[in-house]
């Protein structure tokens, strides 16, 4: 009989949980899992338990919630993991917790290590139009996704994949990833490698403002960034001193209607939001605004363009009082 080892999980998002579920069902010891303190969500901003608290309530597991994980280290001591796994938890965990396991700690990255060290891996990998991604399976070291790797797993990026689809799916490779390499892990049948850090490649954290379009830029390359910032942190311009929200759009090699030129080629705007508006058709935020029809937005490069069209369209509704 395959013998099973205690093993601590620690994650918070739903990138983590299909990793947790196939730790289980292989029958592995689990007798805590480490997420991190229930948080604000939502419009309404209420507190929420994470996607990992929600899966192992579901599954009747030991559950801790520290503000800081350092907090949990005498905890750990007493249990003696075997392993430690760490997916998607959102925080630095220092070495006193990495080495307590005697098979170390292993982390769950979302890239091709040592491509897209970081926190926005995912994104990234669609922002940059890359034909491939994978997973990671790697010893964490203390440094930022530096440690030697176990294993890896590419698959190859669609074209139509935006940041909650292909976190699904690296998700599920990961899980199958972990599962299918442990048994040779334990049997010390692989022997990690270190990175080469001369391909070390970084990304970071996004903000807000990160979402905000560059109009100059190509449309495949606006509409990349639409589907890698989606939800989170959404992509975005300006139009009469409010945000327009650039929820969906579709490439076009030539002027279409509802249309916008950029630097390369043309984006029709599927689905737009205005602040405190509801989400809509790029047609009927056209058709609201009959003072910007000649227009079309055909000249729009930046945030400013978008403010002189709106002047303008006042303009003409004074120059008619």
């Amino acid at each position: 009989m395959e013998n099973k080892y205690k093993i601590i999980f620690i994650g918070t998002s739903r990138f983590a949980v299909p990793a947790l579920e196939k730790l289980l069902e292989r029958g592995e010891q689990i007798p805590l899992v480490i997420t991190r303190p229930d948080q604000p969500a939502g419009r309404q901003k209420e507190i929420s338990p994470s996607p990992v608290k929600q899966a192992a309530l579901k599954r009747g597991l030991e559950l801790s919630q520290p503000e800081k994980i350092s907090d949990a280290g005498s905890a750990l001591k007493i249990i003696a993991p075997d392993l430690i796994v760490v997916a998607a938890y959102g925080r630095i965990i220092p070495r006193s917790i990495i080495e307590l396991p005697r098979f170390k700690t292993i982390n769950i990255h979302p890239s091709l290590l040592p491509k897209y060290r970081g926190a926005s891996p995912i994104q990234t990998a669609i922002l940059k139009g890359d034909k491939t991604t994978g997973s990671t399976l790697m010893l964490m070291d203390g440094k930022t996704d530096h440690g030697p790797i176990i294993a890896q797993k590419e698959i190859s990026l669609d074209q139509h994949d935006d940041y909650p689809a292909l976190e699904k799916k690296l998700a599920e490779l990961s899980a199958d990833l972990l599962a299918d390499t442990l048994p040779f892990y334990f049997s010390g049948e692989i022997k990690p490698a270190v990175q080469d850090e001369s391909r070390a490649v970084y990304a970071g954290i996004l903000t807000r403002e990160d979402g905000k379009i560059d109009w100059r830029k190509s449309a495949r390359e606006i509409e990349r960034k639409i589907r890698a910032f989606r939800p989170w942190p959404g992509t975005w311009t300006e139009f009469g001193g409010r945000r327009l929200k650039i929820i969906q759009v579709t490439v076009a090699e030539s002027p279409q209607k509802d249309a916008v030129k950029t630097g390369a080629g043309w984006l029709v705007l599927d689905v737009v939001q205005l602040d405190g508006k509801r989400p809509m058709s790029g047609k009927e935020f056209f058709r609201g605004r009959s003072d910007l029809e000649s227009e079309r937005f055909e000249n729009l490069r930046d945030a400013s363009d978008f403010r002189n069209i709106a002047e303008k369209g006042k303009a003409r509704v004074n120059s008619k009082a």
